[in-house]
């Protein structure tokens, strides 16, 4: 039977709903204006303190301001203020700056360096096609005076920002190789700087990335290809030391290797996953192992975590740095910037692993003297090498294996090696650039 209702009962309905939506909107309404009363409230306290301080310092203060300086140090101390153990304030040079490295392309002659005997330079890697290349600079020489100046009265810090310059000016650096020294002149340029070295070892694929920047996605990709046409059988990533990078390149890289799925995203401040990137149904499927260490960081974790989640990779090595937060750079309006943590990485499959790390499926720890020649270790005395290879070819028999291992790993006396090292460089501009860009960490 249909019962009519009356006018008078709709009326009724109507206005209470009205009464509840709009009940339910003023609350809202409230909270938010609140919050921002609450906020506008703080900075005003902020801004009054700041500005008491200053007229203090002005009327009485003896010495000299440097406006600069003072502006510089109130925008850091504001950061620090904040209790974000990531943020970071740069100025406009250092932001310039920041962004060469995150495009991975720098200007300067082409090398990085370490500090030996105080403030001397060891080359450690020269790029290629650069201007320390083409000048027969190499792997291990010492730096030890550049134009005018002798390193050894110098700290460190200054002695590597004596190798910075405009492209197009010169500098003259004294290298010191097997006792003997030679002056050699060189044109600062512009030059990209090699984040993926791979070889062939044995029938296996060896790519190292150093650092996730914007270049590093093709010198991936050409890596990959180059040791995967060589008839590679398995891929051995090492990611130790890699402190992180862009969320776009590491990204990009991801989705060359995973299935279809979602790869990376990140939780927001109010809570919500923001996505940044879903790979393809393509992917590569040769078995895999990742080599990880603690001081893998940030972008490099997501990358061995993601490969986990998947199925897709071991991890071998020790438990990782544990940086699962993201951070944004910000310009200001005089070309300075601010970096500041802005989300919690999400990944595929696992939980967050800030404070924490990602845990090696095979854990083999280094001995000290081990870590003090790290740089120097080959395959057949890097004990994480030797586990990873063993991991692989464990893998490539679809054998079981077990995690359960030692915590560290005695060398074999010798492995197979092929091909020489090399250094892929790649001069094709990314067409993207990721608003959201990690920094390094430490």
């Amino acid at each position: 039977m249909n019962k009519k209702i009356s006018l008078g009962v709709t009326i009724a309905l109507v206005a209470i709903a009205v009464a509840v939506t709009f009940s339910i909107t003023m609350s809202v309404s409230m909270g938010i204006f609140n919050d921002k009363v609450y906020n506008v409230r703080e900075r005003e306290n902020l801004y009054n303190k700041i500005a008491q301080i200053d007229a203090i310092v002005r009327q009485n203060y003896v010495g000299t301001i440097d406006e600069d300086q003072l502006m510089d140090s109130v925008s850091l101390g504001y950061l620090v203020g904040t209790g974000d153990e990531h943020a970071m304030y740069y100025t406009a040079k250092q932001y310039s700056e920041m962004l060469d490295i995150l495009e991975g392309r720098t200007v300067g002659i082409g090398v990085d360096v370490t500090q030996e005997q105080g403030s001397y330079l060891r080359v450690t890697d020269v790029y290629p096609d650069s201007p320390a290349e083409s000048n027969g600079i190499k792997v291990d020489d010492i730096i030890v005076q550049i134009d005018d100046t002798v390193l050894s009265q110098v700290t460190y810090e200054e002695a590597q920002s004596l190798l910075n310059g405009s492209a197009g000016s010169t500098v003259t650096v004294v290298i010191r190789r097997d006792a003997e020294e030679q002056t050699l002149q060189l044109t600062r340029r512009e030059v990209e700087k090699p984040t993926v070295k791979y070889r062939m070892i044995g029938q296996n694929g060896y790519i190292q990335i150093t650092e996730f920047s914007d270049v590093t996605v093709e010198q991936f990709k050409a890596a990959l290809e180059d040791v995967t046409s060589q008839g590679a059988t398995g891929l051995i990533f090492d990611v130790r030391n890699n402190s992180g990078g862009t969320v776009y390149s590491v990204g990009q890289i991801l989705d060359v290797l995973l299935p279809a799925g979602e790869i990376v995203s990140a939780v927001d401040r109010n809570g919500e996953v923001v996505y940044f990137k879903n790979s393809d149904a393509n992917e590569v499927t040769l078995p895999m192992v990742v080599l990880q260490n603690e001081n893998t960081a940030s972008a490099a974790e997501l990358f061995a975590q993601a490969l986990k989640d998947y199925n897709k990779a071991r991890l071998v090595g020790t438990v990782t740095y544990g940086k699962g937060t993201m951070q944004e750079l910000k310009e200001l309006d005089d070309g300075s910037a601010v970096s500041i943590t802005v989300a919690y990485y999400k990944t595929a499959k696992s939980e967050n692993f800030d404070k924490v790390g990602v845990k090696p499926d095979f854990e083999v720890t280094l001995t000290a003297d081990q870590q003090a020649v790290f740089q120097y270790l080959s395959e057949e005395n890097d004990p994480q090498f030797i586990k990873a290879q063993e991991v692989l070819e464990t893998l490539k028999r679809n054998e079981n294996i077990s995690t359960e291992e030692p915590s560290s790993q005695e060398p074999s006396s010798s492995q197979s090696t092929s091909s020489q090292e090399s250094s892929q460089s790649s001069s094709e501009e990314s067409s993207e650039t990721s608003s959201s860009s990690e920094e390094d960490t430490e």
